[in-house]
């Protein structure tokens, strides 16, 4: 069953008098219970259309076309009240930097009750352990004490944690987890990810996981979206991703990324070229100027995407083992 279906959203960013198209015609689904993984570079829309499904958007920031249907109504349409009720209660999210999300004078006991009153009613002891349960949940040892502790007594990783057991305080069918381990070392990195597989797996919610890493991507996602310049670039099941990608920019991000299968003394090969600027006049593809396969019909005609990937050449096993 589809549980979120995004059609052809289009953002755009209005200052001084400029405009430019940071997310262009962006359609995708989720499925209830899968995890979706969105992956690509800084400033590809990623975070931005994540922002949009939560009506957390700046205000110089604007929709301008599109829908985001969340089970079967319209987001887009509700208003600001009844969107501030769905946000928490049926998706939440998970941001990429918990010392900045969570509010560093209150005590962390308080930060989870609140969302739990505010979203399922309840109050008081009932609040309270509840709060107390989902902090044992996501792995917080004395839970009990740690509810009068504050943001600044927790490592990187348990404030984290904290922010997964906010997420999950009202049961949501949807949780976006925007690059929920920046700043931690591999090890938590691992077990923050782990963590939150397991525990949406056994809630049965939906998990979209937004990285730059497509290694992450191969262990915890069913599907992708490659997104580049505001655009899903190519689409598909993790796995015959990640063996067989057919964007250029797909194939550059997985060989920019440390594999084991690989010798030790073979270097990474970076994307050549700087990611695309929003403001920039490019016509054609987004990704000409950097694509090593790039011809002339690449600098004057968009690619349509067929539903797996936009590009006027992608690759086949040929051209992958060629270049």
């Amino acid at each position: 069953m589809t549980l979120l279906d995004i059609e052809n959203l289009t953002i755009k960013l209005r200052k001084h008098g400029v405009e430019a198209t940071l997310v262009e015609s962006l359609s995708y689904e989720v499925e209830a219970g899968e995890t979706l993984a969105i992956v690509g570079e800084s400033g590809s829309g990623k975070s931005l259309s994540s922002l949009a499904v939560m009506g957390l958007l700046a205000e110089d920031l604007h929709i301008t076309s599109g829908s985001i249907r969340f089970d079967g109504v319209d987001l887009l349409e509700l208003p600001s009240e009844e969107m501030r009720k769905r946000r928490g209660r049926d998706i939440s999210m998970v941001f990429q930097e918990p010392m900045t999300s969570l509010n560093p004078v209150r005590t962390i006991g308080s930060q989870i009750t609140e969302s739990i009153e505010e979203n399922m009613g309840l109050s008081g002891a009932e609040a309270r352990a509840r709060a107390v349960a989902l902090l044992q949940e996501v792995g917080v040892s004395d839970a009990e004490q740690r509810m009068r502790q504050y943001p600044h007594h927790f490592s990187g990783g348990m404030r984290q944690r904290v922010m997964i057991a906010i997420a999950l305080a009202a049961e949501p069918k949807l949780i976006i987890a925007d690059e929920p381990t920046t700043a931690l070392d591999v090890t938590i990195q691992a077990q923050i990810l782990d963590l939150m597989a397991r525990i949406c797996r056994d809630h049965g919610t939906a998990l979209i996981l937004i990285t730059h890493n497509l290694g992450v991507v191969a262990r915890y996602a069913r599907r992708v979206n490659v997104m580049y310049g505001g655009r899903i670039v190519e689409s598909g099941l993790a796995r015959a991703l990640y063996y067989a990608p057919r964007h250029p920019y797909t194939q550059g991000l997985l060989r920019s990324v440390p594999r084991l299968d690989r010798p030790r003394s073979e270097p990474l090969e970076p994307i050549a070229g700087n990611p695309v600027d929003p403001f920039a006049r490019i016509t054609g593809c987004r990704f000409h100027p950097r694509c090593p396969h790039a011809q002339a019909v690449c600098t004057t005609t968009v690619p349509a995407f067929d539903g797996q990937v936009a590009c006027h050449f992608p690759l086949s096993d040929e051209t992958r083992e060629a270049s």
